[in-house]
């Protein structure tokens, strides 16, 4: 393997729309260079549990919720060592993994804001053999953050251009905005919904786990009243530091400002707008002069999201972070490789200017499997 010596890290993560867990294999060192990359779904009946827990209504025993951190702890380890086994590297040549965890409930405001990722750290070093660092979020809530969004720190070290002003957008379940504007600090938040409720009401009203491409909300019309009532939801006119998540961003959320008689796929069709809306209405108020726009996340795979995008942001070049040489399906994959490098390092992995935090912080615990030190 060309470089070999150099430091390896792996990166895991499973993102709001709990669809798989999306592992990738980097080395820093002297560039970014992704090695590997690959997408492990959740075992049956799995992702649905993660799913559920997201509703607001829902509810859990301590002994379910202890089960299911150890059942994706295990997962998490069979995902890692199997991208190895793809790329025929050994768990030793692995310096660590960042293990993100399955997001099931994230409340950063209130008198007591906390975040909770499942997939015990513990399991994965025992399993995989591989120092583990985890729980990168709740250091910078400590520390007065939103414990999210953590990818920016990233997407400035790669994608920023010394020249140009251009931000990246991310569109997993909930989409975030990185902006980066030559000379300023780098700024960044969650905007709200991108595929969450998307793929909630394609499921219930389909049976299927997502809209594919668009083409269904493509079969129906936007219907202006219900977007009015969507986007009257506080949290878009909110100013950052603010990130969100599915346990907001509902079916419950979504039915208590649904009228009756609305056929489904116009409601899908005023889903899509609202994705699409939002991102367009924060990226026109936080920095209007910004004129590129790349995009990564499941959601680069559906038209006509995009397409809604493009008409809703004319005058901006909106390209995938592909343009840019990193893969849109597994940027944040390898944020979280990046995440385990500076932890490594004792470097700070989170931007006080994007989550608010009264200052920079080392992220992450460190899970040092049986020889290890």
């Amino acid at each position: 393997m060309a470089d070999a010596g150099l430091p390896l890290y792996l990166g895991l993560i499973s993102g709001t729309s709990a669809d798989g867990i999306d592992v990738a294999l980097a080395r820093f060192a002297p560039r970014l260079k992704v090695l590997a990359a690959h997408t492990f779904a959740y075992p049956d009946g799995l992702r649905q549990r993660v799913v559920d827990l997201a509703r607001s209504t829902a509810s859990i025993t301590l002994d379910d919720l202890g089960h299911l951190d150890v059942e994706i702890g295990e997962c998490f380890a069979e995902a890692a060592l199997a991208l190895l086994g793809e790329a025929g590297v050994a768990a030793r040549e692995v310096t660590a993994l960042g293990s993100h965890g399955q997001t099931v409930c994230h409340r950063p405001t209130g008198p007591h804001p906390f975040t909770l990722q499942l997939g015990d750290a513990n399991v994965i070093a025992e399993r995989s053999g591989i120092v583990t660092i985890a729980d990168f979020r709740r250091a910078d809530m400590a520390a007065g953050g939103q414990g999210a969004p953590l990818l920016p720190a990233l997407h400035a070290a790669a994608l920023a251009d010394p020249m140009t002003p251009r931000a990246v957008l991310n569109l997993g379940g909930i989409a975030n905005l990185t902006l980066l504007a030559p000379g300023k600090p780098v700024l960044g938040f969650d905007t709200g919904p991108a595929n969450c409720l998307l793929d909630a009401w394609a499921l219930r009203k389909r049976g299927t786990p997502r809209d594919e491409g668009g083409a269904w909300a493509q079969s129906g019309r936007t219907d202006d009243a219900l977007l009015a009532r969507l986007l009257d939801d506080p949290y878009f006119a909110a100013p950052a530091p603010k990130s969100t998540g599915r346990e907001v961003f509902n079916l419950d959320w979504l039915d208590a400002r649904l009228p009756g008689g609305l056929e489904p796929a116009n409601v899908q069709a005023t889903l899509l707008q609202l994705t699409a809306r939002s991102i367009a209405d924060a990226l026109r108020t936080s920095a209007p002069e910004i004129r590129e726009l790349y995009a990564c996340g499941g959601g680069v795979h559906n038209a006509a999201l995009m397409d809604a995008l493009r008409r809703e942001l004319p005058g901006v070049k909106l390209a995938t972070t592909a343009a840019l040489g990193l893969d849109p399906d597994f940027v944040e994959a390898v944020g979280f490789a990046w995440l385990a490098r500076a932890r490594m390092e004792n470097l700070p992995g989170n931007l006080p200017s994007v989550t608010g935090a009264r200052g920079p912080r080392v992220l992450g615990g460190v899970y040092a499997p049986k020889g290890h030190s």
